[in-house]
């Protein structure tokens, strides 16, 4: 570059930073205060200001980038623009307010746009359990096809009535503690809703299998208290935190279905354009399902073994199935960006 190149590109350099430097020193002084406490520490002004230095800002970068100004004018106001645009676009909400907004908003309002999957779900799983219940009430060996002699732990079509009933009152403080069968449950069962809801990728096919084959075990599981006269024992038994974790399986499920559909019926957008649409709602829902299983593990855990009475386990079970049927379903206002 000839010296009297280089010396009319310095002139101009410097007075393009003469001529608006003053709204970059403005913008970085508010983005300096805003970075250090946060938005809410500027004034109704500055805020409304705010977006209309960022825009003069990205012109200023722009006219350094077309004319060839110096690279140092260049560098700074990239930096700046982009420091901006996190700011004024960027998520300003803090910890807690996210938590808030996921409970109050994000999570109902992804489940009840994914009703018809949650109603596909609920289907499948209730075929599941009411076919398990018919084979081994009409033939007890179809129990032993669905339940494993660990996870029946004695509980089969051979044991008799008085062994049945005790394992649904009372509970062995030597075992190993609540807290310990708690947590063996809660892993156990949120490992179900998350294959439940890993497996929609593949057109929701596994997801369907998964979901009749832990429906038929369960309705396997009840036959054999049925069998013995103890329907209605073994239904408060498992309404106590049943009401919570086979919701929370089958919003597993609607979240797998959710996938399924969107990779099998693409519409006008490719397979992994439908996915990635649907993947935010999926993963809101999913979030969800671990909280309601880490509940329905406490239900199990504590409140079902030392609750012996049959009316309260029912009205436990329907209090928690009334709470989370009003949580998901009342009414809610969508934002934009958010699911509705």
């Amino acid at each position: 570059m000839s010296p009297t190149r280089h010396k009319t590109l310095t002139l101009k350099s410097k007075r393009f930073r003469e001529e608006r430097q003053d709204v970059w020193k403005e913008m970085e002084a508010l983005l300096q205060r805003i970075e250090a406490r946060s938005v809410r520490g500027l004034s109704d002004e500055e805020l409304i200001k705010l977006p209309r230095l960022y825009r003069s800002t990205l012109s200023s970068l722009s006219v350094a980038r077309s004319t060839s100004l110096d690279q140092s004018v260049v560098t700074y106001l990239e930096s700046l623009s982009t420091r901006a645009y996190y700011v004024i676009y960027g998520s300003q909400q803090r910890l807690r307010d996210r938590v808030y907004s996921f409970f109050t908003r994000d999570w109902p309002l992804a489940v009840q746009s994914a009703w018809k999957d949650l109603a596909a779900s609920s289907f499948i799983f209730a075929l599941g359990m009411l076919i398990g219940f018919v084979l081994v009430t009409n033939n007890p060996d179809w129990f032993y096809s669905f339940m494993s002699a660990d996870m029946a732990s004695g509980r089969t079509p051979a044991a008799s009535e008085d062994y049945l009933r005790s394992t649904i009152y009372g509970y062995d403080s030597d075992d190993g503690g609540l807290g310990l069968f708690a947590a063996s449950l809660f892993s156990n069962n949120s490992g179900v809703a998350i294959f439940a809801f890993a497996l929609g990728f593949a057109f929701a096919l596994p997801t369907v299998v998964l979901l009749l084959y832990n429906g038929l075990s369960i309705g396997a599981f009840i036959a054999v208290f049925v069998s013995k006269g103890l329907g209605f024992e073994i239904g408060g038994w498992l309404s106590i935190h049943g009401t919570t974790e086979l919701f929370a399986i089958a919003l597993a499920g609607a979240g797998g279905c959710l996938i399924g559909r969107a990779v099998a019926f693409p519409g006008e957008m490719t397979r992994m354009e439908s996915l990635r649409s649907k993947a935010d709602q999926a993963a809101i829902i999913l979030g969800g399902v671990v909280v309601m299983m880490l509940v329905a593990g406490l239900l199990e855990g504590f409140g079902r073994q030392l609750i012996d009475t049959d009316w309260v386990r029912y009205t436990v079970g329907g209090v928690m199935l009334t709470f989370w049927m009003l949580y998901f379903f009342l009414p809610r206002k969508a934002i934009e960006g958010k699911p509705s």
